[in-house]
């Protein structure tokens, strides 16, 4: 695996430099243990789970393909909108804003112990800057809305999703745990704001001309059922 230059914290961004001081101690003690369970009895399972469960992440992808099913059903239009449009969001305040400015390094960037545990798990070279977390951000503005439009006993467990992502970033050594917080609430924010955006459209937009109707009744398995009749 190749061996990343160590980047030395004069040479740091003071917003980058803030986080890695204020955050150190509870940065290293997540990482530690999350190393710990990469040392352990299950660490193969472990290795195997994470770095699979980790590529359901990558770009958005799975997810963005998942919030378009969604919209091709009217009961489910509302959520599917609501994913993609904080998946959208999400990425506009966190890979073209924040990530930019902050411009904070990868854990295996700033520290050889960390560069050392990253090489001994296999984890990716990522190109991006590390705060926050692409993979957590995208996780938590897709299910937020899926909390906030379906029934709360059952939807909070989307955010188990949100969860499994960051610990996975984690576990593989690419992000800080702080870059995971950072995650959870600007995706949190960002699913917020689609939310309401879905909300008004359905409410004070669409019932007001033909499109809008359209969008609302329409519903894939129409289609289906008009050509099996033909």
């Amino acid at each position: 695996m190749e061996q990343v230059p160590i980047i030395l914290a004069e040479n740091m961004t003071k917003a980058s430099q803030w986080l890695n001081t204020v955050f150190a101690s509870f940065d290293s003690a997540i990482l530690d243990f999350y190393y710990n369970l990469h040392k352990g009895s299950m660490g193969g399972f472990f290795d195997f789970f994470f770095k699979n469960f980790t590529l359901l992440g990558e770009d958005g992808i799975f997810l963005i393909l998942l919030s378009l099913i969604l919209l091709m059903f009217k009961k489910t239009r509302k959520v599917g909108a609501g994913m993609l449009g904080g998946i959208i969001i999400g990425a506009l305040f966190t890979n073209i804003t924040i990530k930019n400015i902050v411009a904070r390094p990868r854990p295996y960037a700033t520290s050889e112990l960390w560069q050392n545990r990253w090489h001994e798990i296999n984890g990716n070279l990522e190109s991006e800057y590390s705060f926050p977390s692409g993979h957590t951000t995208s996780a938590m503005a897709a299910m937020t809305p899926v909390f906030l439009f379906c029934k709360k006993n059952v939807s909070w467990l989307a955010f188990l999703f949100v969860i499994l992502m960051g610990a996975s970033r984690n576990y593989l050594f690419v992000h800080f745990p702080s870059d995971i917080l950072g995650g959870i609430i600007v995706g949190g924010l960002a699913g917020v704001l689609a939310y309401l955006i879905v909300q008004a459209f359905y409410n004070k937009i669409f019932p007001k001309n033909k499109f809008g109707n359209f969008v609302m009744d329409f519903d894939i398995r129409n289609i289906f059922k008009k050509s099996a009749k033909n």
